[in-house]
């Protein structure tokens, strides 16, 4: 049954076309927040609050990506760490390569609009995303 389903993933991973397109890419840059994490036996783990965010900027197919803490003033506290990506397009569908010092990864894009995205790793772990919607407090 394990193998069923490791291959299951293996070929939603490799095998479906993911529906974005190349002029969709630049909307991944700015700011945005994890909404859930979907496991491979179809339970997830809601995040209805994060202390982090994440801000993506790219031009063209490659960019960075780094953890980023809003404050209430509307501003960021941030640190140098970010991770380097690059994207591949493969029949169709696009390859989040990202590399640190420390590791190198995959994601696979599966969804992207305006307001949300999602990636699915090798594990055949999904990660959605939802647009940062920075709060605000009126004086």
């Amino acid at each position: 049954m394990t193998k069923i389903v490791l291959l299951g993933w293996l070929f939603i991973f490799f095998g479906c076309s993911s529906g974005v397109s190349k002029e969709d890419l630049s909307q991944l840059n700015g700011y945005w927040e994890i909404e859930q994490v979907v496991f491979p036996d179809g339970n997830s783990k809601e995040y209805k609050v994060s202390t982090t965010i994440d801000y993506i900027q790219m031009e063209g197919l490659k960019g960075f990506r780094k953890k980023v803490s809003p404050k209430f003033d509307g501003t960021y506290e941030t640190s140098d760490d970010a991770e380097t990506f690059t994207i591949l397009e493969t029949d169709g569908s696009f390859t989040i390569n990202y590399k640190t010092e420390l590791s190198e990864w995959s994601e696979k894009l599966v969804a992207l609009d305006a307001v949300t995205f999602s990636v699915v790793n090798a594990e055949g772990l999904q990660y959605d995303y939802k647009r940062f919607e920075p709060i605000s407090i009126e004086k």
